[in-house]
């Protein structure tokens, strides 16, 4: 750990030809209810710890030269979660982007966000807008929120649309393939990602990427969200650059 913290702190040049940064990493944020329940306090206190780390990280993600990174914010099965609670998260999620915008945009940060959109309440909608429209001329960091996202409905959605060009042009059919699939996604103007950290211990996605995470790799910690933090992940980061990826091929 000592020694990756010293090349960290190398020119950002230097530092990508010694380290094997991942271009893109996705995060499955979880433990925001158990953080809040060790000490005893409601879920919602959870949640707002979790923005804070969220900030942290994105800033570290920033720091150490990583181009992409796409946090799961709320997946297209948290809409069953108690109304309350939803409506908890809503407002948060509008907190958020109207008070990290301004931290966002110092850091050169550029706001995306993929999931069915549609169902966010108009004050989500707007400020979502707002923020993505304010920061889209920064060349920094991507960052990408995944809300109301779901793996399987976002494939689904894509053969929609490709059954629907089809019907226009049946020649595509033949011609289709995994690359052109990919430009059906909500993902389609990002590289997949090459790192998924999940924090919390649970061994799964959770229907998270999961096209684009066929290749990736997982690193799962049991550090609850709230606790994560920038040597949380330089220690998944010390972990990825131990792989060897071999994209099924012998090396």
């Amino acid at each position: 750990m000592e020694a990756l913290y010293l090349l960290i702190t190398l020119d950002r040049r230097i530092r990508r030809y010694i380290m094997n940064i991942p271009r893109h990493i996705g995060i499955i944020m979880d433990g925001n209810g158990r953080w809040a329940k060790k000490r005893g306090l409601p879920r919602y206190a959870g949640h707002r710890a979790g923005t804070e780390a969220t900030r942290k990280v994105v800033r570290a993600c920033g720091e150490l030269d990583i181009s992409y990174l796409t946090i799961y914010v709320f997946s297209a099965e948290n809409w069953q979660r108690p109304k309350k609670e939803v409506n908890l998260l809503m407002d948060l999620l509008v907190e958020m982007i109207r008070r990290e915008v301004k931290d966002l945009d110092k850091n050169n940060v550029r706001l995306h966000a993929i999931g069915d959109l549609a169902k966010l309440p108009p004050k989500c909608s707007v400020e979502l807008e707002k923020g993505i429209g304010k920061l889209s001329t920064n060349t920094g960091l991507n960052l990408i929120l995944a809300i109301s996202y779901g793996g399987r409905s976002e494939i689904v959605q894509a053969v929609k649309a490709f059954a629907r060009r089809a019907q226009e042009h049946p020649e595509i059919i033949d011609t289709l393939d995994e690359k052109e699939f990919s430009t059906y996604l909500y993902t389609s103007p990002y590289p997949d990602p090459e790192l998924i950290i999940r924090t919390g211990g649970e061994n799964r996605i959770s229907n998270f990427l999961i096209w684009q995470c066929a290749y990736a790799e997982l690193y799962i910690t049991d550090i609850l969200w709230p606790d994560f933090n920038k040597d949380a992940l330089v220690a998944a980061l010390d972990d990825f650059n131990k792989r060897e990826r071999r994209f099924g091929k012998v090396k």
